[in-house]
């Protein structure tokens, strides 16, 4: 099926509902590396901010026909997102997930596809805001939306404030396959690794963006969830199991700071154009 990015604008959200459990809170916390006790121990648990990106998750979506994506070459770009307030422990969520704006880049550059989820409670309060930016390295030529794609955040350039760095586990990617859902044997598997071009499995994305969060949850927020109010990166390369990740910040206007973080062991960076906001 030819991708019809215009009929991909005008189809209704997907509405998707989830159980939340403090068992599902401590594999979340868990997946991303977390072993601080408010994360992990039921009494007086607390939620990751980062575990927004699974609440609501619509699934693997792009295998639907009648999205028309060559999903074989998609990739994650970029992930945003915004906190309306504490999230729960427990209880109903309902995810809305829609598409757009789609920025044409030409037949032979592919497009960059939008996807806002808004997740609330099943009483309708919200909870968050999360934005995914998807590269369909196959589906560019077909025309999309007018105006201009937003710009990154940039990084300044000067030394940064602060710097944490957090060592992920080898048995890292099979912990958060099963916390987020996300089960991709990219992550676990060794031969479907090496059939993507790697030598192991891989770490998820939003693996590493959890730990992202981790260490601007402690450089920023003193580990207090509810401080958070937004994070925003680009994905620029993968990070594999029991490799270590710094994450640099640097404090911009007050409550708003830039963040990047690289692998140190290959001195590689894994997410760019971070941002974050924070009370």
């Amino acid at each position: 099926m030819t991708f019809d990015p215009h009929a991909l604008l005008a189809m209704p959200p997907i509405e998707t509902r989830q159980s939340i459990s403090p068992f599902r809170v401590m594999l979340y916390a868990l997946g991303v590396g977390a072993t601080e006790l408010p994360f992990v121990y039921e009494e007086k648990l607390e939620v990751l901010p980062t575990m927004a990106v699974t609440l609501a998750y619509p699934g693997f979506i792009w295998l639907d026909p009648k999205l028309g994506v060559t999903w074989q070459k998609i990739l994650h770009a970029e992930t945003s997102i915004t906190l309306h307030g504490p999230l729960p422990t427990k209880g109903e969520v309902v995810g809305r997930t829609s598409f757009g704006p789609i920025f044409d880049k030409g037949a032979e550059k592919g497009a960059m596809l939008y996807q806002t989820r808004e997740i609330t409670l099943d009483d309708g309060t919200p909870l968050a805001t999360v934005r995914n930016t998807t590269y369909l390295r196959g589906d560019g030529g077909h025309g999309g939306s007018e105006g201009e794609q937003p710009q990154p955040h940039l990084t300044p350039d000067r030394a940064p404030d602060a710097m944490l760095a957090l060592t992920t586990r080898e048995e890292q990617a099979l912990v958060y396959r099963l916390a987020s859902g996300d089960m991709n044997p990219l992550h676990a598997d060794p031969a479907a690794a090496k059939a993507a071009g790697f030598d192991r499995p891989i770490l998820h994305g939003l693996a590493t963006f959890g730990i992202a969060g981790r260490a601007l949850l402690r450089l920023l927020a003193d580990d207090e969830p509810a401080r958070i109010r937004r994070i925003d990166a680009r994905f620029s390369s993968p990070v594999f199991p029991g490799e270590t990740i710094e994450t640099a910040v640097w404090r911009e206007s007050e409550g708003t700071a830039a963040f990047r973080c690289r692998v140190v062991e290959r001195d590689k960076i894994v997410l760019n154009n971070g941002y974050v906001e924070f009370a």
